[in-house]
């Protein structure tokens, strides 16, 4: 009978989380690099180079490749003939994995989870707790499977009870562009189908934990229904022209992954989860014998990508620009950024709207007249770091604020990822700003050119709070100009018609 050791549990998840904040899955890099030599949309192939540099830079300077770095999911499959030496439950031990991941000194994580999740929501300060699955098998060991879901991802999540006789690739192909690109493409669409509603969706969690295998199955052909599903899954959302964070491109999805399970004869229940650029996760077995050992990849295995600014990149000031200036910015172009940035997000947006409408002022010091405003909820430094990772966060979730923002702030221009709504769209249009989209993926590369922070206002927000950043070419592009024109809107309209002329992709 084999005894797992308490610490030898707890240093394991702890150990394992700090791992994958730094090292991305080999298999979904080798892919995203294949996906790099194919891709022929320039904005696309210039945002997997900064995804393909960051994931280099995180692993070489074992940082997180996200600023976001997730809720944590277990998975736990606990051998029946395991005997345990420990005095706290399983659960209490996984937390204190993620409590010792989360707040260690030398690579701290940032800690986004909130309790209650309605209401104060007021940050647990270590990330947890863990979203815990257990299942309990034969054997004397114990398996276990981790990831830290990123937010913007995960907010992306799909579910729907198709009839029997409905069409499951037509609610994909419906269902995928309704999704924006604030889910970080390229990435991996997971699929649950069967079951009930509540075990479609960790069917679809679950196959996100499968290895990137499409190109292999290309290769050998489908042996069975659901092989077939997946290539043409594959080739029919790749052919929706989203591509690399929304802009458009010959890659969206690196893999499609399927998991199944018997189901009621009434219906089809169905899950879709995608996971992002900085997908996280990884697998050990704890035999008793010790903590899991876990091996750093080769480096040297990493796709030969290193991304730079291209030569004819406009470069602003941000402590000079006027509205003039942003009036000649073109859709897709890009820029390098220098100068004051301030930061902020939800809470802070949502704490600026409550001033408002009390007709109270702004904090002291908060000034956004003619500036530009940052989504992002930084990562803490450690070190010498002037801030941790810092890239941008999805950008519809400020939408509801924007026209507030601009029309009483002097905002002029916002920078986040993802499009923009509609909504959002004319309001920039009707106050001739702009928005500005930094790689999702790319938080470590994108925190090299943030070369002075401190906080303003609302310190108690944490990464929420409202910063002050000094950039100096911060790399962004041009997603929706002063007239109202939005890439992620012409750019996947363009590609979906080229993909339409030109050889189905290969992975």
């Amino acid at each position: 009978m084999t005894t797992i050791r308490q610490e030898d549990f707890i240093a394991s998840i702890a150990d394992a989380l700090q791992f994958i904040s730094y090292y991305h899955p080999l298999d979904y890099i080798k892919a995203l690099g294949e996906a790099y030599e194919r891709e022929q949309s320039p904005a696309a192939k210039d945002a997997i180079a900064q995804i393909l540099t960051n994931s280099r830079m995180s692993a070489q300077g074992r940082r997180p490749v996200c600023q976001d770095t997730g809720i944590v999911v277990a998975f736990i499959k606990v051998g029946m003939e395991v005997k345990w030496d420990a005095k706290m439950s399983v659960t209490d031990m996984v937390n204190e994995g993620v409590r010792r991941a989360y707040l260690n000194p030398d690579n701290v994580l940032r800690a986004s989870i909130v309790t209650p999740p309605y209401g104060a929501r007021k940050n647990t300060g270590d990330n947890t707790p863990a979203v815990i699955h257990y299942e309990i098998v034969t054997g004397d060991k114990i398996e276990i499977t981790l990831a830290a879901k990123g937010g913007g991802s995960e907010n992306k999540s799909k579910f729907t009870i198709l009839n029997p006789s409905d069409s499951l690739v037509d609610w994909v192909l419906k269902t995928v562009p309704t999704m924006g690109a604030g889910w970080c493409p390229p990435g991996i669409l997971g699929i649950g189908l069967g079951g009930t509603s509540e075990k479609a969706m960790l069917l679809a969690k679950e196959a996100l934990m499968e290895p990137v295998d499409i190109h292999e199955l290309q290769a050998r052909g489908a042996s069975n229904p659901l092989e077939e599903l997946r290539l043409e899954l594959f080739e029919k959302v790749n052919a929706l022209g989203i591509g690399a964070q929304g802009l458009g491109g010959l890659t969206t999805v690196v893999d499609i992954k399927i998991k199944e399970y018997p189901t009621h004869a009434a219906g089809l229940p169905v899950g879709m989860i995608p996971n992002c650029a900085a997908t996280r996760h990884i697998h050990f077995t704890l035999d008793g014998s010790g903590p899991a050992v876990l091996t750093p990849p080769n480096l040297d295995e990493w796709p030969k990508v290193d991304w730079h600014p291209a030569a004819d990149a406009r470069r602003v000031n941000l402590d000079t620009v006027t509205r003039a200036e942003i009036a000649s910015w073109k859709p897709g172009e890009t820029l390098l950024l220098s100068g004051k940035l301030l930061t902020g997000r939800d809470a802070a947006h949502k704490r600026i709207a409550e001033l408002f409408a009390k007709g109270e002022s702004l904090p002291p010091g908060v000034d956004f007249t003619n500036r530009f405003i940052y989504y992002v909820g930084p990562v803490d430094p450690v070190r010498d770091e002037v801030v941790g990772p810092a890239g941008p966060t999805t950008a519809t979730r400020m939408d509801k604020f924007t026209d507030l923002m601009l029309d009483k702030t002097g905002l002029i221009g916002m920078i986040g990822k993802a499009e923009r709504g509609p909504a959002s769209i004319e309001s920039i249009k009707k106050h001739k700003a702009v928005y500005l989209m930094a790689v999702g993926g790319a938080a470590y590369l994108v925190s090299k050119a943030i070369k002075a922070s401190r906080v303003l206002a609302f310190a108690d927000l944490g990464m929420e709070a409202i910063y002050e950043f000094i950039v100096q070419d911060m790399p962004v592009t041009v997603a929706v100009d002063s007239n109202g024109s939005s890439v992620h809107e012409t750019g996947p309209t363009e590609w979906r018609m080229k993909i339409g002329k030109i050889p189905v992709m290969k992975a």
